[in-house]
């Protein structure tokens, strides 16, 4: 009798045999270098599978170890798939560059080591027992968004698409306990919430200016995590339409958080009918005892406010590129960035926070250090090459 294997398991056979063969292959390497004259530490590299493409398939990525070239130690990488089609897209890990300097390292196959609890520094979540609260964070930072539960809430409604912030000193994540105990407004040595951001743009929200008012959504509508960790966490917040002026606005806004980092970037998509184009604004409450720089020429504005004693004070951040910026202003008591966009062409900035007493920074002058840093970051990209 003849046998004739199905379809099926014939597939299941050339799968097998693909996958053998990619792991035969010998590794990829990769040069990535800083041209900064400062240090870069715990930088997040960041490889897309179009630079990957003929040395690893999509399904290949949570498999890829990452060596430095003259060190047998393995670093953490994490899989990513930024879209959010079912496919991964991306390969991240993190290194330390000194300045001006390059490291170089090698990407075979191997085994998935799924990560351990004490290797994930990032973290995010949609909270319905919190009244609909969207809570990220980091071991540096920690935020929230507020959903559609609060703006009905009987004791204390807020209708506001503000950021809000919570310090932390720890570089635990925190985020699901303090929820937990449901204590957070008082520091028990990790932190805690001390920052009001209430219906204002809080730190780093957005939205529309028309003609020198500021136009902002509700609260957010929904929202889905993409990545979530163990080193950068993505996900995205949808706004139901509004009036931005005569014109109809909706908003998809994605947040990217990845380890170590003081800086969310923040990407927001705008559909529009009836224009060619929108003028958005991001910025910072203008609380009345903050000390505030805005610089237009870096593409910054920045606070630096006192808290009730003895909570410390408080610095945020909004830095863009400032090839994207029109202006900037103030509005309905906050500092702005303000630019141009065309329909679902993405609005990039990055959204900061600090705390004096967090560990990293001390002071104000601290503080800008940090702002300035993110902001050369921005304009001096890691450069990545695939080398032969």
């Amino acid at each position: 009798m003849r046998y004739t294997p199905t379809s099926s398991l014939l597939a299941a056979v050339l799968l097998a045999a693909a996958s053998a063969l990619y792991a035969q292959q010998p590794p990829l390497r990769v040069a990535v270098t800083s041209e900064l004259d400062t240090a870069r530490v715990d930088e997040t590299v960041e490889l897309s599978l179009a630079i990957l493409t003929g040395a690893f398939r999509a399904e290949d990525l949570p498999r890829v170890q990452v060596t430095e070239v003259g060190s047998n130690r393995r670093l953490l990488a994490q899989a990513v798939d930024s879209d959010g089609d079912g496919a991964f897209d991306q390969l991240v890990f993190q290194a330390t560059f000194g300045p001006r300097a390059a490291r170089t390292f090698d990407l075979s196959l191997g085994d998935r080591v799924p990560p351990r609890k004490q290797d994930f520094r990032v973290y995010g979540r949609f909270v319905r027992e919190r009244f609909d609260d969207f809570a990220w964070e980091n071991d540096r930072v920690a935020h929230r968004v507020y959903g559609p539960a609060l703006e009905t809430w009987q004791k204390e409604p807020l209708t506001s698409s503000g950021i809000d912030v919570w310090v932390k000193s720890t570089r635990a994540l925190v985020v699901n306990d303090w929820y937990m105990v449901d204590d957070y407004h008082v520091d028990h040595g990790e932190g805690g919430d001390f920052y009001s951001a209430g219906p204002s743009r809080g730190c780093g929200g957005s939205g529309i200016w028309n003609d020198g008012r500021l136009l902002v959504s509700r609260n957010f509508r929904s929202s889905r995590v993409l990545a979530n960790g163990p080193i950068r966490l993505v996900f995205e917040l949808e706004y139901a339409p509004w009036d931005g002026g005569g014109v109809t606005v909706s908003e998809r806004k994605r947040v990217i958080l990845d380890a170590g980092s003081h800086f969310n970037r923040f990407e927001s998509r705008y559909s529009f009918g009836g224009a060619a184009e929108i003028t958005w604004a991001a910025g910072i409450k203008r609380a009345k005892t903050a000390d505030v720089r805005v610089a237009r020429e870096p593409g910054i504005v920045r606070t630096w406010e006192p808290f009730k004693e003895p909570n410390g004070h408080l610095g945020c951040a909004v830095v863009a590129d400032p090839a994207r910026l029109e202006a900037t202003g103030e509005a309905d008591g906050n500092v702005l960035l303000i630019g141009k966009a065309k329909a679902e062409q993405p609005v990039v900035y990055y959204v900061g926070s600090g705390w004096d007493k967090g560990g990293d920074i001390s002071s104000a002058a601290a503080w800008d250090g940090l702002v300035d840093d993110q902001a050369r970051r921005l304009r001096s990209p890691l450069k990545i090459e695939i080398l032969p």
